[in-house]
């Protein structure tokens, strides 16, 4: 039968490899029933999918990929659906799907909406997409493979599978030019070359296609999920829930530079190491590229991408890899717009500079701050814009910062991110992405306070201040 069915397979055109292709038949195999006839040929019926597939996805895209095979009939293809998946029709949508083009893939996402011929409404590839985000999530979830990330349970249809699914669709791009942005167009046709475009661009669409078959159905041949769903770091003794939940990690993970998507290691989290920026600066600096996390009173979500490590400098850092993102209520993400290198800037410490942690700022220049002409005693961090109006600002006085806009932050193009434009925090992340640096004293030119933030926070309380910061030497750049 094997054998029969790898020409079966080449007379569909598969694009399988010869040991894949051997396994799409034993799939098949299994699936079909064992009687057989030159009048009845070999073919199987969505009970025995969901026999076969089981709980590794939810009833709804099993039903849907059961739809998408059995339309499937470039032969007839006036006459619609078959009662049933033929080896033909089985081999060609499993190839369409794990290996085809953008109009391939397509053309099996129109059959997996609608039976018919007709374009589909805008309302249906949303409801498909939410499918297929949340069939994501449930078939790493049941095959065990959150590689550390623990999918947070909320009653009815999860808030972050909707967020993604309409940060999915707001690459949908209709005929005339459109953008799919709002309610008011859901009843928009989407007919084929609008959903081929869409999947070309979404390229999520495509790898949650991939995973969902590839784990839904068992197969055996190698999917390496690495880049997709990044390993969770976390030093021994130190777990917590994170502010992100698995779609959020695997959105923003997706903007990563593809060699720093494998692994994510815990550098700072205030629920356990405080409400500390002194703890913040002895943890985060020389440590390589890294993600800001922050959740304020509102619930909403959103961070930055350092791309170098953070240094305790009164000078802007960074280049154009870094951006800002939103997790909550909206998923999104802002690149550079080339418009100023305001990138990201670390500071502590300094009586006539800023001091803080900052993202984006849209007043002021980096020579500005090198003369001190923007008086401050407060230390700061943030990414983007200009002394105080940051993209993204977290002030030393921690548990404060803000987040402006009039109306996009100049560096990244990025609207408010926080509820209020002055916002308050409890939790905040930091992560280092790809392979730690882990440098050493000795080579970076830190003091003994910057390894020991208990140290720092004392002196601090004592009143004193720390009168070399800000006058050794930058350590160089790993």
């Amino acid at each position: 039968m094997g054998s029969s069915g790898s020409r079966l397979g080449q007379s569909v055109h598969s694009q399988f490899l010869p040991e894949e292709q051997a396994e799409v038949d034993r799939l098949f195999d299994a699936l079909s029933s064992e009687k057989s006839s030159a009048a009845s040929p070999r073919s199987f019926s969505l009970k025995a999918l969901e026999s076969h597939i089981g709980e590794a996805l939810p009833p709804e895209m099993v039903a849907r990929l059961y739809d998408g095979m059995r339309g499937v009939d470039l032969a007839r293809p006036a006459k619609g659906p078959s009662e049933s998946v033929s080896q033909e029709q089985f081999t060609l949508s499993m190839s369409h799907l794990l290996k085809g083009s953008s109009r391939e893939k397509s053309f099996m996402i129109l059959k997996m909406i609608s039976a018919t011929d007709r374009p589909v409404k805008a309302r249906e590839v949303q409801k498909f997409t939410e499918d297929l985000v949340g069939s994501l999530v449930h078939v790493l979830s049941h095959r065990q493979e959150l590689r550390g990330w623990a999918q947070k349970s909320t009653p009815g249809p999860p808030p972050r599978v909707q967020a993604l699914a309409a940060q999915l669709l707001s690459e949908v791009k209709f005929a005339d030019g459109e953008k799919l942005l709002g309610p008011e167009q859901l009843d928009y046709d989407c007919d084929p070359a609008v959903i081929e475009d869409w999947v070309f661009r979404a390229h999520l669409v495509a790898t949650f296609l991939s995973v969902v078959i590839h784990r839904g159905f068992g197969l055996h041949w190698p999917l390496d999920l690495s880049t997709l769903v990044p390993e969770r770091q976390v030093d021994q003794g130190q777990e917590f829930e994170s502010v992100l939940d698995l779609l959020s990690v695997i959105y923003v993970n997706s903007h990563l530079p593809r060699e720093q998507q494998h692994r994510w290691h815990l550098l700072f989290s205030s629920e356990l190491h405080g409400h500390s920026f002194a703890q913040l600066c002895g943890r985060v600096p020389h440590q390589g590229p890294s993600l800001l996390l922050l959740e304020d009173l509102d619930g909403h979500v959103f961070g930055g991408f350092a791309s170098c490590s953070w240094e305790i400098k009164p000078q802007f850092q960074g280049d154009n890899r870094c951006f800002l993102f939103s997790i909550s209520p909206s998923m999104a993400v802002y690149t550079c717009t080339g418009y100023n290198n305001h990138y990201m800037y670390l500071n502590h410490g300094q009586q006539t500079i800023p001091n803080g942690l900052v993202a984006e700022a849209d007043v002021g220049s980096e020579s500005d701050m090198q003369a001190g002409e923007m008086l401050t005693a407060l230390p700061l961090q943030g990414m983007g814009g200009q002394h105080h109006y940051f993209g993204l600002w977290v002030d030393v006085d921690f548990g404060k910062g803000h987040s402006k806009a009039k109306p996009t932050c100049t560096t990244y193009n990025s609207p408010q991110l926080s509820a209020h434009e002055d916002f308050r925090f409890e939790k905040m992340e930091v992560w280092v992405v790809g392979d730690a640096s882990h440098s050493k004293l000795a080579n970076s030119g830190k003091s003994i306070l910057d390894a020991d933030p208990e140290a720092r926070a004392l002196l601090e309380i004592s009143g004193r201040s720390r009168h070399s910061e800000g006058f050794r030497q930058a350590p160089d750049q790993e």
